[in-house]
């Protein structure tokens, strides 16, 4: 059922549609982040934010089902001013809001590009999705790639379990492989399964936590960024 929701949003909200700004400028990317509960998706979001902030005019929309954890836990970390991170309580299953009806992270992105006008704009959005299952994915109306996190302490069959999240996202991320020895992961097993899976398709082992840990999705990002602005497409 998630599945045909899906297919039905993404049928009406295609990405080429939205690209360009009324004054014919190019629209910030979009970057959408997913995955279950716990892989790391506001680490790695804390890390872009990091890594990025000095290069780039980024923001960021968090979802949760009824609070505003991961938002108050990038504002803790001051990744960002204040002004640039915003939540949006779903009130359901988080895939509701990032696929099934996006209008509430919509309006999120607007008021943001809005209130922060005056500050140049933005160039960059990262949404968060709230904690879900092997099915979540984003409506292409929504953003115009995606990151999905899954993490070894989750089992190194998930890669080969599949879903859309592995399987079609644009970049996959494989993290807390310094956790491997002690939760029983064969990381090799998983880097062959996640390959079988995904096909050409990039995917990363890494470590958030780890020194350098979030370079290899930090250059990902970085390449969409660059393709987006020559070419008005981030895949």
């Amino acid at each position: 059922m998630h599945l045909d929701h899906g297919d039905t949003a993404a049928s009406s909200h295609t990405r080429s549609a939205d690209t360009l700004r009324p004054d014919g400028t190019r629209r910030a990317l979009r970057i959408g982040l997913g995955g279950p509960v716990g892989s790391g998706k506001t680490a790695t979001v804390a890390a872009l934010c990091r890594a990025l902030r000095d290069e780039v005019s980024l923001a960021v929309v968090t979802n949760d089902i009824y609070t505003r954890e991961d938002a108050a836990f990038l504002l803790r970390n001051a990744v960002l001013p204040p002004e640039r991170i915003t939540a949006v309580e779903t009130g359901a299953c988080p895939h509701t809001a990032i696929r099934d009806d996006i209008s509430a992270n919509l309006e999120a992105i607007e008021d943001l590009e809005h209130d922060l006008a005056d500050q140049g704009g933005v160039e960059l959005f990262l949404v968060e999705s709230g904690g879900d299952n092997l099915t979540a994915t984003f409506s292409k109306g929504l953003v115009d790639a995606q990151i999905f996190v899954i993490d070894v302490a989750g089992g190194d069959d998930i890669p080969r379990k599949g879903g859309p999240g592995v399987t079609t996202s644009d970049l996959l991320v494989i993290n807390k492989t310094d956790l491997a020895p002690y939760v029983g992961s064969d990381l090799d097993a998983m880097a062959r399964d996640a390959a079988a899976q995904r096909g050409p398709l990039p995917f990363v082992l890494t470590s958030l936590t780890g020194d350098d840990g979030a370079q290899p999705v930090t250059d990902w990002v970085r390449a969409r960024l660059a393709r987006w602005a020559a070419t008005g497409t981030a895949t």
